[in-house]
């Protein structure tokens, strides 16, 4: 090779980056022992920056744009090449392109999980995942603190990095909101935001990264969402219970007063002409005494109070207990769907709360009712 061509071989003319991977984020020219020329060409595309490094020292910079390398242009080089009468050709100078688009397929989650002290179900541990947008925002930083003397770095290098700093960082948000996990839960858009906070201030000064956005997902344990959900079914039955009946005194009026009505139309029955006759009065009666107090009242207890020494029961309803009430003060609660063979019930002398079918004194509340009487029966019986 002659010396004109080994002297071409030598100098850099067109200094540029061509990456369609969108994987890299930082790439140095490579130069080797070649030479930079005057005049030479630097071409900077969109979502690109390039810096020129002299001797380890940061240099001038240069965004999107096509450039003639020439004194003029390289303020910072000039000086601390020591080009006091310009520029001196040909010279070197490592050259990096930092990718400046932003890195949008960033998954991260916690490796193991975050406790959480909680009100309801007392400590909880919970997992985080999500997606984490971010983009070199201070060059100068990046490459002393992440490039080094590295030739290349891809998002994988910082994958781990970032998804260490955003796991610490949502440990400590967790700890210092102080909220318990249906709140982490109901609550996931506003603490992704806080959670962006929280990492940036981590990797700003410390990487030169900006973060964009970050989405989050948390996870909890299989058995606090089984209780949440039981918990919420539960809520829902109760508002439709106050909305179609009222509250406890209506229900217990209401489930009276159907008991009455029903014995009353029972003609077959001895008791039916005596409900028939008292029915009126007693919700006449009952009427009065409401509209007497001027003011929202408990109720009276429908019919006469239970004999002394009648075992009574405490029921839950729709996860209160309510009571007690005698065997007889339940039937209405069956007819109207309140009490049913599993609702649980409790009374003095049970070791605990058991089905209501299982329990002896309440199991004939469930039995099957037998047909009424044939018309007529009672006379053919006394003709008999």
């Amino acid at each position: 090779m002659g010396i004109i061509a080994k002297l071409k071989g030598e100098l850099v003319d067109i200094i540029e980056w061509l990456d369609d991977s969108r994987s890299t984020l930082a790439w140095r020219f490579p130069r080797y022992e070649n030479e930079i020329k005057n005049g030479a060409e630097l071409i900077v595309r969109e979502g690109q920056r390039a810096v020129f490094v002299y001797r380890g020292q940061l240099a001038d910079q240069f965004g999107p744009g096509h450039y003639e390398l020439v004194t003029e242009n390289l303020p910072i080089l000039s000086t601390l090449q020591g080009w006091s009468h310009g520029f001196r050709s040909p010279f070197r100078s490592e050259v990096y392109f930092i990718s400046t688009r932003p890195v949008t397929d960033l998954r991260w989650g916690t490796p193991s999980p975050v406790t959480v002290r909680d009100p309801d179900f007392t400590m909880v541990q919970v997992r985080a995942n999500g997606l984490c947008v971010l983009r070199i925002a201070d060059p100068e930083i990046f490459l002393r603190e992440v490039i080094g003397t590295d030739s290349s770095v891809s998002t994988d290098e910082i994958s781990e990095l970032l998804r260490r700093v955003i796991t610490q960082a949502f440990s400590d948000m967790v700890l210092e909101t102080r909220l318990g996990v249906i709140d982490l839960q109901g609550r996931q858009t506003e603490l992704a935001g806080k959670l962006k906070d929280y990492v940036q201030e981590r990797v700003d000064d410390e990487f030169g990264l900006k973060i964009d956005d970050i989405v989050m997902t948390i996870t909890l344990p299989e058995e606090v969402t089984e209780a949440m959900t039981r918990g919420v079914a539960r809520g829902v039955e109760q508002a439709r219970y106050l909305d179609n009946v009222g509250p406890m005194d209506r229900l217990q009026q209401g489930a009276a007063a159907e008991a009455m009505v029903a014995a009353a139309r029972n003609e077959g029955g001895g008791a039916g002409s005596m409900m028939g006759a008292g029915l009126g009065m007693a919700l006449g009666q009952q009427m009065g005494s409401m509209m007497a107090a001027g003011a929202p009242q408990a109720a009276p207890q429908a019919g006469p109070p239970p004999l002394p020494g009648a075992q009574q029961f405490h029921v839950e309803i729709n996860g209160a207990a309510a009571g007690p009430y005698t065997p007889d003060q339940l039937r209405p609660f069956v007819a109207g769907g309140q009490l049913t063979p599993a609702t649980l019930v409790w009374a003095n002398g049970m070791a605990g709360w058991a089905a209501a079918q299982t329990v002896p004194a309440l199991a004939g509340l469930f039995a099957p009712a037998g047909p009424p009487p044939l018309p007529g029966a009672s006379q053919r019986g006394g003709n008999a």
